[in-house]
């Protein structure tokens, strides 16, 4: 089960991916579904070279993912109640360190992505700008089925961002909340920050140990 947490974590990313600028058009459904078609052929074409290659691997996942990816909003989420009391420095440096730690951390389980992997289910509802929620099944290689769901919302630029991953109803962003509360507890913001910056997914993976991940 943790592989598969891993591997879809990264797909979170990997559905922003290779989004064009003009994709505020684009409901967050149809997005997810681009996406996937478009890692299938990605992946499918350079998995040899970006499995041998982590850095190249990293730095295409930053050039297509950040522009499409809300960080500094799952950051404050993930900060939860100590992002009142953090500046705005911490807050800025607590979202490119975190980010960069799961993208590191996370980033090989998308070279295991195949066409097919994500359903994606057909939308229901009215499309909400604060939290939309596309809704798909992840097939394992044993052909059992996951219910993953992606949550998105509208910028105030117009744009639809993704921001939390819910696999089984346990939403990424609550998992990672209650271990940073636990480590800001432990010790302080201030040196969280710092042992993501300088341990990277080293130190992610130490606070999901603790944590019991």
């Amino acid at each position: 089960m943790l592989r598969f947490i891993g591997w879809t974590l990264a797909l979170v990313f990997g559905i922003c991916m290779a989004v064009p600028a003009h994709a505020a058009a684009i409901s967050p459904e149809k997005v997810v579904q681009k996406i996937a078609d478009d890692l299938a052929d990605s992946i499918g074409a350079h998995r040899d070279e970006l499995k041998n290659d982590h850095e190249k691997l990293i730095r295409e996942i930053d050039a297509i993912l950040l522009p499409h990816f809300d960080i500094e909003y799952a950051s404050l989420l993930v900060l939860g109640r100590n992002a009142r009391v953090a500046s705005p420095a911490q807050r800025s440096r607590f979202a490119k360190a975190f980010y960069n730690s799961i993208a590191h951390r996370y980033a090989e389980g998308l070279l295991n992505y195949t066409r097919g992997s994500v359903n994606v289910l057909p939308f229901a509802g009215e499309l909400n700008d604060k939290r939309t929620i596309v809704r798909t099944e992840v097939v394992l290689d044993d052909g059992k089925r996951v219910a993953v769901d992606y949550a998105f919302r509208k910028t105030s630029a117009g744009e639809w961002k993704a921001y939390d991953v819910i696999i089984e109803g346990i939403s990424y962003i609550t998992n990672y909340r209650n271990q940073v509360d636990a480590e800001i507890k432990a010790s302080n913001l201030g040196a969280l920050i710092e042992r993501l910056e300088t341990q990277g997914e080293k130190a992610l993976e130490a606070m999901e140990k603790k944590a019991g991940a």
